[in-house]
């Protein structure tokens, strides 16, 4: 188990196997950031040869390792460049992180480490700590040689390290790392060892200790509820589906917030059935529901005065005599009938019945996370989300995301989208179309006609919610257990106190 420490100690003079700096690239050459200063005076005016000679020009996300020859106390010194000198904080905070994602990946066999950041106040000490907690993850579940050893023991070195708000930064940054981590540990687990049931046991599993109450309803109490979009995407699988209810209640709740996510355990397309190269990566398609629980329990860990009820809506989409057929029409719990012409379009649709829950409760607010369109992939790309619903919910939530660099664009629903989620001849709704235009809007046009107009937000993950790519900064390949951190600090602004890293 590695330990970790935040210390007010020099760089210059701590032991450590290695000690890590960041470096900017200016227009005159590089220099060392904030908290590398002692490091530069070490090594005086020879740094800046020694660097040019490496060929390191500060570039983010570049490496230079130089054995100290006695220079320092550590033995190894780690440079990581962070780019160019910015004044947008949020930018600041981002590079922070993700060079401290860097850094743990590039010190993965030192067993003691010293992070010489910037960390100068609260805000920039949770962005270390977060950083390189998520950069050194790593899943092994399946490896028959496990992944490199992490260090013994970390030290994040601050100036700060002796005020309270950096402190609880640093505890807090540690609980909700963890809670990401747990997120990605899901998302990255094949779907044969994790159908519906098996996810329902896991979030069971993952509450036992914490303040979070978790209810498991199985398709038969299903059924008695008429949860038609949930049995409906299930029926073509022998894994059948499981709503799961979490309740987080403190005794005195400034706000009450709903969180509702799809938890799909593999996608195959049902009778809409994918290409086969589109299904390589299907088993995220339940990182919706794994944020969702897991900012739920991070919510009562950290103790905020929210009340939370969250809804993980859990099926396999799969193909057998017993699929729903397109054409079909599903009634949601509820009582509202859908006509289904998609079977490759089920996200919303076991979240419709989610939201239909959801909306029972009468919660202040309701936000909702699905890996829902690939419309939205398309629009944004890989590493921003969509941002759905009422001004005042997807103003805070993009703010919430600013700090841990969790970017969410906000998107409209036009008239004539909404016109076309009712344009079905035979239901009271149209879950799709087949209209090459617009396709994510009208997902979460359909989504809001389950909100009972309360005030609402839906998160499009599905670009940023799993990597297919190269690890890059504080994100790995796979799951990248996008958006727990955007949900938490957007319930520490309902409950109206400040983030504690904030600053």
């Amino acid at each position: 188990m590695t330990s970790y420490h935040l210390r007010g100690a020099s760089p210059a003079k701590t032991r450590a196997d290695a000690v890590v700096v960041g470096a900017l690239r200016t227009p005159k050459g590089v220099r060392l950031a904030d908290g590398g200063e002692d490091v530069a005076d070490a090594f005086g005016r020879g740094l800046r040869p020694l660097l040019s000679t490496l060929g390191f020009t500060g570039k983010a996300g570049e490496v230079a390792r130089v054995p100290t020859g006695g220079t320092l106390a550590s033995p190894l010194l780690v440079r990581v460049g962070m780019g160019a000198p910015t004044e947008d904080r949020a930018a600041t905070l981002l590079a922070v992180r993700r060079a401290a994602g860097v850094a743990a990946r590039s010190t993965s066999n030192a067993a003691s480490i010293a992070l010489a950041l910037p960390a100068g106040d609260a805000a920039l000490v949770r962005n270390v700590t977060e950083g390189y907690l998520l950069g050194a993850y790593a899943f092994g579940r399946y490896l028959s040689k496990a992944p490199d050893e992490k260090a013994g023991s970390v030290s994040v070195l601050s100036p700060a390290s002796r005020r309270a708000e950096a402190t609880t930064a640093f505890e807090e940054a540690q609980l909700v790392a963890g809670a990401v981590t747990a997120v990605r540990d899901w998302v990255n687990t094949p779907a044969n060892d994790l159908t519906p049931p098996q996810f329902a046991d896991e979030i069971t599993a993952a509450a036992k200790g914490s303040k979070v109450k978790v209810k498991v309803l199985d398709e038969e109490h299903l059924a008695e509820l008429g949860c038609g979009g949930l049995l409906g995407v299930g029926g073509g699988s022998t894994a059948p589906p499981r709503l799961v209810e979490l309740r987080y209640s403190p005794a005195q709740p400034v706000a009450h917030l709903a969180l509702v996510g799809k938890g799909i355990t593999f996608d195959s397309g049902g009778l809409t059935i994918k290409q086969g190269s589109s299904m390589e990566t299907m088993k995220c398609d339940m990182a919706g529901a794994a944020t969702i629980t897991q900012a739920t329990l991070a919510i009562a860990r950290l103790g905020l005065p929210v009340k939370v009820t969250a809804y993980a809506c859990l099926a396999e989409n799969m193909v057998s005599g017993s699929s729903m057929r397109p054409g079909d029409v599903l009634t949601i719990y509820g009582g509202t009938t859908v006509e289904m012409l998609n079977a490759d379009a089920e996200g919303r649709l076991v979240l419709a019945d989610g939201l239909a829950r959801a909306v029972e409760q009468k919660p202040d607010v309701i936000v909702d996370v699905a890996t829902l369109t690939g419309h939205m992939v398309m629009a944004l790309g890989t590493k921003v989300a969509a941002a759905f619903g009422s001004d005042d919910v997807v103003g805070p939530l993009i703010e919430a995301g600013r700090e841990s660099g969790e970017k969410h664009w906000p998107m409209p629903l036009p008239p004539d989208i909404v016109e076309r989620v009712h344009g079905s001849k035979v239901a009271d709704l149209a879950q799709h179309d087949w209209v090459r235009w617009g396709g994510g809007l009208m997902a979460a046009a359909f989504l809001r006609e389950f909100t009972d107009g309360l005030p609402w937000a839906h998160l499009d993950i599905a670009g940023p919610g799993f990597n297919t790519g190269s690890a890059n900064g504080h994100l790995t390949a796979g799951g990248t257990g996008f958006a727990v951190t955007t949900l938490v600090d957007y319930a520490r602004g309902l409950s109206g106190a400040s983030v504690a890293s904030a600053g």
